[in-house]
Parts: C-alpha cells; structure tokens; sequence
C-alpha cells in the first residue's frame, strides 16, 4: 500500500471520504447533501493554494483512505504559549473493506510528521465516537472545547 500526497484532483475523493465519516457516524442524508456543494466550494481553493493538505493510502490501484490537514491561525494559548497557529486533522476515513489494518494509524503518524517538520507545538482533531479510541491509543486527550449552533441569524 502506497501513501500518496492529496492534490487538487483528489476534490471528490475528500467529498467522498467526508460524506461516508458523517453517515458512519450517523449524520442525516439531509445534512450531508445540504454541505456537499458548500464543502466543495470552500475545500477547491484550499487544494489549489495548499492551506488544506493530506495523504491517502493506495491499494491496488484504489484510494482506500485519506487524511486532510491545515494549519490554523490561532492565539498564542496554554496549550501553545509561543505561537499563533496549531495543526488541525479533519476528514480522517478508512474504507469499511480496508478498516482495522492499521491504515489510519499510518495517516495519522504522516498527519504528526508533517506538523513536526512545520514545527507546530499543537494539533486538535474533532473525533467520532469510531475514531476515539485511536486516537487516544496515539497519546491525543480530550479539551473543554464547547460549542454552539446559532439557526437562522440572518432572518
């Protein structure tokens, strides 16, 4: 199995991949349809310019799995006391034929390369109830992050 580098290509392998992690984790049709063409629109430019980046594993002539990364503009923070940015992981996804063999494992320890030849001191990922347990076998921990849906402001 090839590991391969994301490119601007790779739009609807990362829609693909984006929409099955939701319905994995059981997000509605609705809301999957409704961000498809919102996602694009916002994933195209961040391909071409590189602000979002990523490596998917090859077999046999198929992508099996991706990783999408970027480094976010944030405060200087406790977590992070010197900089102003943190590496951040989205759109992680192995598929079900391909599952338990390692392969996200092997994306995430590209996805903690990469942020250490960038030299981030701090990375975040948002983790389904399917992806937690790996991740917290790779040393990640849970945060207070809090959140909030505002419906209708414009209206």
């Amino acid at each position: 199995m090839e590991l391969r580098p994301l490119g601007v290509a790779d739009c609807a392998l990362i829609c693909r991949h984006r929409a099955a992690m939701f319905r994995d984790s059981g997000r509605s049709e609705a809301v999957i349809a409704e961000m498809d063409t919102p996602f694009r629109a916002w994933l195209e430019p961040r391909l071409a310019d590189g602000r979002y980046f990523g490596w998917a594993i090859v077999a046999d002539g198929r992508d099996i799995a991706g990783l999408g990364m970027m480094v976010i503009d944030w405060p200087p923070h406790p977590s992070h006391p010197t900089q102003a940015q943190r590496g951040y992981v989205l759109n992680v996804y192995v598929e079900p034929d391909h599952r338990r063999r390692g392969l996200a494992r092997r994306l995430m320890d590209e996805a903690v390369a990469e942020a250490k030849r960038r030299g981030l001191q701090f990375m975040i990922l948002h983790a389904t109830d399917q992806g937690r347990s790996l991740y917290e076998s790779l040393g990640w921990v849970d945060t207070a992050e809090m959140a909030l849906v505002i419906a209708d402001t414009v209206g």
